[in-house]
């Protein structure tokens, strides 16, 4: 088989809390040997940074987040529709049309009769052009970020979605929308898994405001539950989470590894800069 070639182009189109491009070198030490011949799952799949960096030929990707998934498949199935809905936002820019754009989805008659592909340019805009590239939304699940005031915000990477595009329709690519457990039910020994969720905080500060109702304590452990069902089932999983207390008993019979990152996205000022985090790898092999 020849070496597969990987596109530079095909990169986070995102900005998202939690992206993983500066973890990248350590993520990589501790992936498995075969990673190529393996089916890549990951139920978290946020900004895709590490989809995007290796290029897998066959994954499953998932997010609970619909207007992200939203961005996915348009990407995928209507690119030029969603570039064309992107450049008419990049020309309108400004803090009286965010607040209007951002205002489309308190008005569900308004939402209802936007295409798919149009909800996803408004949230690649919205992200573009927010403060901090924050996502998100209120209780009631209502985007509601200020404007970022950037001078030159790239709201349109036409290069980067046209080579997302290409890389989605040449390969096997699934894109699914619910929950990270259904994301993972057909995976078996020929599968890798990497589980990047929102982070544990055991003070609250950390931002997990995805979607409405958060992901708190008891989802973390639903989802520890899966990482051991899995390992029962052989199949090799990797996952990312903060440094705490919590999360090191929920993990304590796996290898857990102490890696440093720096975060600039945070609700909370205090929790950004340098901090330590967890990786979580349930097979014995290389580093």
């Amino acid at each position: 088989m020849p070496k597969k070639v990987i596109n530079p182009l095909v990169k986070p189109y995102l900005k998202w809390a939690g992206g993983k491009r500066q973890l990248l070198p350590e993520i990589k030490r501790y992936l498995p040997e075969n990673l190529s011949q393996l089916t890549y799952y990951e139920p978290f799949i946020g900004a895709g940074a590490v989809l995007f960096n290796f290029q897998p030929r066959n994954a499953v990707i998932n997010d609970f987040n619909q207007q992200l998934i939203m961005t996915y498949r348009a990407i995928r199935d209507n690119v030029d529709e969603l570039i064309e809905a992107l450049r008419i936002h990049a020309e309108n820019n400004n803090e009286e049309y965010f607040y209007t754009v951002r205002a489309q989805d308190r008005n569900e008659n308004e939402f209802a009769q936007l295409t798919s592909t149009e909800k996803a340019a408004r949230l690649i805009y919205l992200n573009k052009t927010c403060y901090n590239g924050l996502y998100r939304v209120n209780s009631q699940g209502f985007f509601n970020v200020p404007y970022g005031k950037y001078v030159r915000p790239a709201i349109c990477e036409e290069p980067v979605l046209k080579a997302i595009h290409t890389y989605f329709q040449d390969n096997v690519i699934q894109i699914l929308n619910g929950d990270f457990a259904v994301a993972v039910k057909n995976a078996d020994r020929n599968s890798f898994v990497y589980f990047d969720p929102p982070y544990h905080s055991a003070d609250s500060t950390n931002f997990t405001g995805y979607q409405a109702g958060g992901f708190n304590e008891q989802e973390q452990t639903r989802l520890s539950d899966i990482f051991a069902e899995l390992s029962e089932r052989g199949v090799q999983c990797l996952l990312s989470n903060s440094d705490t207390e919590f999360i090191h008993g929920l993990y304590k019979d796996f290898d857990i590894i102490t890696v440093q990152a720096r975060r600039a996205i945070n609700s909370n000022a205090a929790g950004r800069g340098d901090v330590n985090e967890l990786l979580i790898k349930n097979w014995r092999g290389q580093c």
